[in-house]
């Protein structure tokens, strides 16, 4: 995984409408995803190629129709990097806080 690819890619607000756009609905033309988009066809390729290069979004050819869909596995790698492991050390505190204001209950 390029971090620094996946990063830039959710860095813009137009990209991170696009894969809400396929989570919604997974598998859409270009068409499909630029009738929620107010931008060209030609932006909006641009920005699907961003997230192509990414590995954010697949594509496959059905008949002269091109599908786009989300992959979420880069996602998923930095969560496990970036999210994952400060998620464990908030929880732990949560826990022993809630445990202290509540005192012994033996």
């Amino acid at each position: 995984m390029d971090a620094d690819k996946v990063f830039k890619a959710l860095a813009d607000p137009t990209r991170r409408r696009l894969l809400d756009l396929l989570h919604e609905k997974n598998g859409q033309t270009l068409s499909q995803l630029c009738e929620n988009l107010a931008m060209t066809r030609q932006s909006a390729t641009q920005h699907l190629a961003l997230l192509e290069d990414a590995n954010l979004v697949s594509t496959a050819k059905r008949g002269r129709e091109k599908l786009h869909f989300i992959n979420p596995v880069p996602l998923h790698d930095i969560y496990e990097r970036w999210v994952r492991k400060f998620e464990l050390e908030r929880l732990k505190a949560l826990h022993d806080l809630k445990t202290e204001l509540e005192g012994n209950q033996e």
